[in-house]
């Protein structure tokens, strides 16, 4: 699995007892802040476009973690608290200096986590699609939710994820989901020092727009932007998440 650029490959970096798997440029070094990606469940594929595009103005990474498909095995358990602990550490131990951290789905729990353990290695946080509103903390409301989100979902992003899906195994993707439910992250908002873009796609019932205009409204300085697509938006729409990334990267609107 690697970008498609030539400069880029894959890492695997020492950040505390663990080692962890990323994919993206040769150096995090450069002129432009780094972007950082966190990947929904898990599953590092989907996200390659988008910092496959990021990396064409500076320096990006996915982190593949928990690390389902690396061979040296995973760097830590597939749970909301050791994922934020796991992506802090990197961010405090490889990261040369603060960073546009962006996760996806339940990466953006995570990552919402790691700004808040780690605020001087966070220069702006971006959370795109993040989950759960408070209705799809229950098992019923988030299948309603998960049925009307995936009719406008591209068949394109399923390659991207399933390796992944089928290497962590239904009961450690259940162990994710369940822990992301039990998470609050309008509770965790008014901790971030950072600026925080919020971005949702018009179609995803798993993170609609109210809910974001929540988050949004409960960070210092947070805004909201509404993207085409549904839940899968930085796969099908690699080029418009990118542009997202390096307007808060610059400290843009």
């Amino acid at each position: 699995m690697r970008l498609t650029r030539p400069d880029t490959d894959v890492h695997h970096d020492r950040a505390g007892l663990a080692c962890v798997r990323s994919f993206g440029t040769l150096r995090l070094r450069g002129r432009r802040l780094p972007v950082v990606l966190v990947p929904g469940l898990g599953a590092p594929g989907y996200l390659l476009s988008t910092a496959d595009r990021c990396a064409r103005w500076g320096p990006a990474r996915v982190l593949d973690v928990p690390g389902y498909g690396d061979p040296p095995g995973p760097a830590c358990a597939a749970t909301l608290g050791p994922l934020a602990d796991t992506v802090a550490r990197w961010l405090a131990e490889v990261a040369p200096g603060p960073v546009v951290l962006a996760g996806h789905s339940t990466g953006a729990q995570v990552a919402l986590h790691a700004a808040v353990r780690r605020p001087d290695r966070v220069a702006s946080l971006v959370l795109l699609a993040p989950t759960f509103p408070p209705r799809l903390r229950r098992t019923g409301p988030l299948v309603r939710a998960f049925a009307r989100t995936a009719v406008h979902e591209s068949p394109g992003v399923l390659p991207a994820v399933l390796p992944s899906y089928l290497k962590a195994g239904p009961r450690r993707l259940a162990s994710c989901v369940r822990s992301a439910q039990s998470d609050a992250p309008e509770r965790l908002m008014p901790s971030v020092r950072c600026p925080v873009t919020v971005v949702v796609g018009e179609h995803d019932a798993l993170s609609p727009p109210h809910w974001a205009h929540q988050l949004a409204s409960l960070a210092g300085r947070g805004q909201v932007v509404l993207v085409p697509g549904a839940h899968s938006f930085p796969h099908t729409a690699p080029g418009r998440t990118a542009a997202v990334l390096e307007r808060a990267g610059a400290g843009l609107p």
